[in-house]
């Protein structure tokens, strides 16, 4: 819990202009700002998650295709 708030306090003045991925587990606070800003973009859309998913998923397959090397 201490290493999330201390993050939280670090980068929070940065969260307007840049964009932070883990590869670790999610934080409990994490989870509850995706799902909050899942419900409001979800009521304006109607389609969060699965954008959420795509997004997701096409992240992943670059960081994947990252670990060839071409030779």
């Amino acid at each position: 819990m201490h290493a999330a708030t201390n993050k939280t306090d670090k980068y929070s003045r940065l969260t307007n202009t840049h964009i932070f991925e883990t590869a670790g587990t999610w934080h409990h606070q994490a989870v509850e700002l995706v799902k909050e800003i899942g419900k409001r973009t979800t009521n304006i859309t109607g389609y969060f998650f699965q954008q959420m998913s795509i997004a997701l998923q096409r992240g992943n397959a670059v960081s994947f295709q990252s670990t060839f090397t071409t030779g």
